[in-house]
């Protein structure tokens, strides 16, 4: 049976399997609990199972207790349980068995899962700590998108997970989870990266003189991690082990079973796999490191803040260059629902400021100005310039395609919140020095996410109380 591309290709992110389709939502309670201790959630989520079994089982359990499930590890006041670990190992297997690699040993891969589950918690804990939440909305706008590129139904797509064993509900919560994750990476990773002009222009006369830049790379990775404050003992230990690695890739052992097997960085269990990279938005760490390999070759051990670091060229291509590009002149209103102002209310204000401005009652320059939560716009009256409508997300960019020149939209929720965009002009532009050093500080902005995630999710690993209750 052909299997279906669901879930999408989002770091860290693995599926989190509940108890079971009837008790799902009361499993994701117990494990998001905030302030109630490991025991006293394992009391909660038996009482909240039992019942559901109670009519059936009366005489049984009255005779002998029956354990319902047991606790993986202890995540700061949440869990993860063992059904959850088993069920995710499962896929693991699964899906490694499907890309034709033998999975190392269950002791080995079972700490690998539990690692990636305990970092998903460390995270959907600070989202929620942070109040980031993701709406039913658009919560069902990315499952269309995940419908459409299966070619079926939405409405179908309960159905199409059926036939692939995967529980709707079940599937909804992975996917939400997903979505506030990148949400929480994007406002703590991604928004602090600054470039500097300094940056912007070393980068363009590096280019010039690195035919390298103009390429694209096939790459795979292993970490070995080092904690923050990690002593000289384990940062000796940490290197062996990255020697040891090394070794074992240079003499032919299967780079992606070996990422599996000891890799610490967020995409080991999908066997180090990072995809296609352009040379300019690699890394600042890779870029002497990657175009100096020939396919197939594997890096010498590389030191960074985060860690160990061994890399494989899988393969190289050259870039097609495009001249002339499609760009868009828009300028926008965001709004931020939070706990006093929901969607609904959100929606609402943007709907009377949209109705103000076309009767003139206001200027959008001014309402931006006063209103919008955009800090990079709201100082220049909401307005983002000209570019390529490539460079928003997918909702932004399919709102502002259905306007005419100077029309305002309706409010649309994107994952930043609540807008209305006005499109003040269309053009095709021939790429000038202003154009490539836009694309230089994204390229810059790329090749420094890497490295800065990685520190991120160390730093919450470390600053997280984790107690592993099963070896």
């Amino acid at each position: 049976m052909r299997r279906l591309p669901f879930l999408p290709t989002l770091p860290l992110c693995g599926a989190l399997t509940l108890l079971s389709a009837a008790s799902d939502g009361r499993a994701r309670a117990i494990r998001r609990l905030g302030t109630v201790s490991s025991l006293a959630a394992l009391a909660l989520l038996t009482a909240l199972v039992l019942p559901g079994l109670a009519r059936a089982q009366t005489r049984s359990l009255s005779t002998q207790g029956q354990l319902l499930d047991r606790i993986a590890a202890v995540v700061n006041d949440g869990v993860v349980l063992e059904s959850e670990l088993d069920d995710r190992l499962k896929e693991v297997k699964a899906q490694l068995q499907a890309q034709g690699l033998t999975p190392p040993p269950d002791s080995v891969l079972r700490k690998q899962v539990l690692n990636s589950l305990i970092l998903q918690q460390v995270q959907l804990q600070q989202a929620d700590r942070d109040g980031i939440t993701i709406s039913d909305d658009t919560l069902n706008a990315a499952l269309q998108q995940v419908a459409k590129r299966n070619g079926i139904a939405f409405a179908d797509l309960p159905t199409a997970l059926a036939q692939e064993g995967i529980n709707y509900a079940t599937y909804r919560d992975q996917m939400r989870d997903q979505l506030i994750i990148g949400l929480l990476r994007e406002r703590d990773v991604l928004q602090r990266i600054v470039v500097t002009p300094r940056e912007i222009s070393q980068f363009l006369a590096r280019q010039s003189r690195q035919p390298s830049a103009q390429s694209e790379y096939d790459v795979s990775h292993i970490l070995i991690a080092v904690p923050s404050d990690a002593t000289p003992t384990q940062i000796a230990g940490a290197r062996q082990l990255a020697d040891k690695v090394e070794q074992l890739a240079k003499a032919g052992k299967n780079f992606a079973s070996l990422a599996v097997a000891y890799s610490n960085a967020p995409d080991a269990l999908k066997g180090g796999d990072l995809g296609w990279r352009k040379g300019s938005e690699l890394p600042t760490f890779m870029t002497n490191v990657i175009p100096s390999l020939k396919p197939g070759e594997v890096s010498a051990v590389l030191r960074t803040p985060s860690g160990f670091h061994i890399f494989k060229l899988n393969n190289v291509r050259r870039q097609g260059k495009r001249d002339i590009i499609e760009q868009v002149h828009v300028r926008h209103i965001l709004l931020i629902p939070n706990a006093l102002q929901d969607n609904a209310t959100v929606r609402q204000r943007l709907e009377k400021l949209r109705q103000n401005i076309l009767a003139g009652k206001i200027k959008f320059a001014v309402a931006a100005a006063s209103t919008s939560q955009d800090p990079g716009s709201a100082s220049q009256g909401g307005d983002l310039g000209w570019q390529s409508s490539s460079g928003y997300t997918p909702r932004f960019s399919a709102a502002i395609a259905k306007l005419k020149v100077g029309e305002i939209s309706q409010p649309f929720q994107t994952r930043f919140g609540w807008h209305i965009a006005q499109l003040l002009g269309r053009r095709h532009y021939d790429e000038t020095q202003e154009m490539k050093r836009l694309h230089a500080m994204e390229a810059i902005r790329a090749s420094k996410a890497d490295e800065e995630t990685e520190l991120w999710l160390q730093q919450l690993r470390d600053q997280a109380y984790v107690r592993i209750m099963s070896g």
